[in-house]
């Protein structure tokens, strides 16, 4: 029995049955996982909660030394994760700068933990 369409452009085999038309229902549309499946999502939710998820301490320690300098907590820490090194007196203003790129990309800006319950 020949195929409906070359091998090339079939993404499965034609079952009992079928004629080889296009299909009468349009597909439901799926997640938008990205072309790399559904656990890269996993992988980047867990990756994230992870890096930004810290014992209570280094988190009390982080935002003394942040609130030191004049930061926020989430400024600090974003600081380490991206650059690698712990913001001294002297990379403040450059940070400081950053903010309102931040507030235009929607991303950390301005946020404290202070009233925040740590566990």
């Amino acid at each position: 029995m020949p195929s409906a369409c070359p091998p090339s452009t079939c993404s499965r085999p034609i079952g009992i049955g079928h004629n080889g038309g296009p299909p009468l229902k349009p597909r439901k549309p799926r997640a938008s996982t990205g072309q790399r499946g559904i656990g890269r999502g996993f992988d980047w939710r867990f990756a994230h909660r992870k890096a930004w998820k810290k014992p209570r301490d280094i988190a009390l320690r982080r935002q003394e030394n942040a609130e030191a300098l004049g930061l926020t907590y989430e400024e600090y820490s974003l600081e380490i994760m991206e650059r690698g090194y712990y913001p001294q007196p002297e990379h403040v203003e450059a940070i400081k700068s950053k903010r309102a790129q931040r507030r235009k990309d929607g991303g950390v800006v301005g946020q404290s933990l202070k009233g925040m319950r740590l566990r």
